[in-house]
């Protein structure tokens, strides 16, 4: 059975970003690379939410592309199953009220099973301090926690891999 990978909004996002400071462009560069490898044995799913906070990307050209990146995708339905995984979430303090796309993008993400959330998102999401909490609320939800990962942490290769 293929991995499946929950593509958030930061990776389209930055996939399209024209800043020029030297960490956008960094983070531009590996989203890039590792949008483009070969994604065998892995599927990429995204969901609605990304495609409504992708919708507000002010830069209609910018707007365009990264919508047009995720189209693709198998996109993951909004449902009142995941506005309740996102209130257990916000109640125990996972991410604050304003951090509500980053819990509805969590909770989408375990409510489907998928092995990996990728995301540039180190602040509420690929924070290894944050990392134990999570799994317990998901854990008392009954949940799976996906692998919370940047697109860096997937370029990484395994030493022996290529031995």
């Amino acid at each position: 059975m293929n991995k499946l990978i929950y593509v958030e909004t930061s990776i389209p996002s930055f996939y399209t970003e024209t800043r020029q400071e030297t960490e956008i462009q960094i983070r531009r560069k590996w989203t890039r690379e590792w949008w483009h490898l070969p994604h065998i044995g892995q599927d990429l799913v995204t969901s609605f939410a990304v495609q409504e906070e992708l919708s507000r990307i002010p830069d209609p050209e910018r707007r365009e592309s990264a919508l047009q990146l995720i189209q693709p995708l198998e996109q993951f339905i909004y449902s009142f199953e995941v506005d309740e995984v996102v209130e257990v979430y916000l109640a125990h303090k996972l991410m604050p009220r304003e951090g509500f796309g980053d819990a509805a993008h969590l909770a989408l993400a375990s409510l489907n099973h998928c092995d990996i959330l990728v995301t540039w998102n180190c602040r509420h999401l690929a924070n290894a301090n944050k990392t134990d909490h999570i799994r317990r609320v998901n854990a008392l939800l009954g949940l799976e926690t996906p692998l919370l990962v940047t697109p860096l942490e997937l370029l990484e290769k395994d030493d022996e891999s290529e031995t």
